[in-house]
């Protein structure tokens, strides 16, 4: 078996269409569409994902504002920041980029969000509604992870509802920006689920509970962490690893937590690293912002 690579670019383009028009909707409705970034330090994964954040928010003519600080920034500095931001009427969504260097607290920092700009659904009220399955937002990581799904079961003929309800959807990793998430929104699927990280490879029972998976959706930050003995013959497999490696000539490069040239021997699609689900990530992102600034407009009273 060789697998199909998704094309997470293709993907994208459809739904930066879909974006584009509900941009147009909000612009004709009176509608402003601001998003806001903040970067603590100088994170070379979280500076190249504001680079492309930057890039797929001037492709849609979305303003977008980066307020960056630095590593030695205190968290009542933080905070401020944050303030300004959350009173400002032309940001609509608010994305703080981790990691945030110690010894600032992630939880005080995301809990002064406005839980109405918080567009990746980080404030304790919008994680909250995710894990009810009423979400505010959909973070835009776990978003893309299943529209990806999604969109490659209508291409491949397959019914989206059966698919789900008969699946088995394994999770590695459990962050609280991608694992957590992913796992709620395959909840709502109703699909069967099972949660694991990368610390079962050590007494090497990770292949066991990844064996199980109809499909394997892979965040746990680990490098080349799942190969071709972990997963079921015909499985999909989703990977979300950004990892910034070194190779033997001294260049560094991204990749992801699945080795793809083995796991696509077995499995029936997997999505690569780059080009799988962080593209559509980042036009996620807009979409979420576009929310965000129809839901500050029914916030104040309005249409």
């Amino acid at each position: 078996m060789t697998a199909q690579i998704i094309d997470g670019r293709k993907i994208a383009a459809g739904l930066r269409e879909e974006v584009r028009a509900e941009l147009a909707a909000a612009h004709a409705d009176g509608i402003a569409v601001g998003l806001a970034t903040v970067l603590v330090g100088d994170d070379p994964a979280a500076r190249a994902y504001l680079r492309r954040i930057d890039r797929t928010a001037a492709g849609l003519r979305v303003q977008h504002s980066s307020v960056e600080l630095p590593a030695s920034v205190t968290q009542d500095e933080v905070l401020a920041a944050i303030d300004r931001l959350n009173a400002d009427p032309a940001v609509s969504g608010i994305l703080v980029l981790r990691p945030l260097p110690a010894p600032l607290r992630e939880p005080v920092v995301f809990s002064r969000l406005d839980p109405v700009k918080d567009i990746e659904a980080v404030h304790p009220e919008n994680a909250g509604l995710l894990a009810l399955g009423t979400p505010r937002y959909v973070p835009s990581t776990a978003a893309a992870v299943f529209h990806i799904l999604d969109e490659w079961l209508h291409q491949t003929g397959v019914p989206v509802e059966d698919f789900y309800h008969r699946s088995r959807i394994v999770v590695v990793g459990r962050s609280n920006n991608v694992g957590k998430p992913a796992i709620s929104v395959a909840f709502t699927r109703q699909a069967a689920v099972t949660s694991i990280d990368e610390w079962a490879s050590v007494d090497n029972r990770l292949g066991s509970h990844t064996r199980q998976a109809d499909v394997l959706v892979v965040a746990a930050g680990v490098p080349g962490l799942i190969r071709a003995e972990h997963i079921r013959a015909g499985a999909v497999v989703l990977d979300v690893g950004i990892n910034l490696v070194t190779d033997e000539t001294g260049e560094e490069r991204i990749v992801g937590d699945v080795a793809l040239g083995e796991v696509a021997t077995r499995a029936r699609a997997v999505s690569p690293v780059p080009g799988g689900v962080g593209p559509v990530t980042d036009v996620w992102l807009i979409r979420n912002t576009v929310q965000a600034a129809r839901n500050a407009l029914s916030a104040r009273g309005g249409c």
